[in-house]
């Protein structure tokens, strides 16, 4: 939020270098955030696209809510999970396990409203 929506879609390449790590991107990030006050709310968001036979797009999107910390802890993520913690859990993503990564994650979250929508079509296919 601190950011405007950085990194953004791109998060990948929010880095400081065209080689960076992992490790790069987040002290990056970091590096950036730490003129705004905090608390530093953020977000991790995914949409999937389902395209139905006629043509029509359906979008499901998936949220995590969370805020980035200034210290890393976990060993269980990649990317900015060791600095996200989801909000309500008191976690980063990176100290969640896997189990629960699949439950909480904003990329599990849009999946399976994607598979919802991808059930209720074939069974009115069934039906029909």
């Amino acid at each position: 939020d601190a950011l405007d929506g950085a990194p953004g879609l791109h998060s990948a390449r929010y880095a400081p270098h065209p080689n960076a790590t992992d490790a790069d991107r987040r002290a990056h990030l970091l590096q950036n955030l730490v003129p705004h006050p905090r608390p530093w709310t953020a977000r991790f968001r995914c949409v999937v696209a389902l395209v139905e036979p006629e043509g029509t797009a359906r979008f499901f999107e998936g949220v995590c809510e969370g805020e980035i910390i200034p210290e890393e802890r976990g060993d269980n993520g990649f990317g900015y999970d060791p600095i996200f913690v989801v909000e309500g859990l008191g976690r980063t993503m990176a100290e969640l396990t896997m189990e629960e990564k699949n439950r909480l994650s904003h990329r599990a979250r849009a999946v399976l409203a994607a598979r919802r929508a991808l059930e209720a079509l074939a069974s009115q296919g069934a039906e029909a």
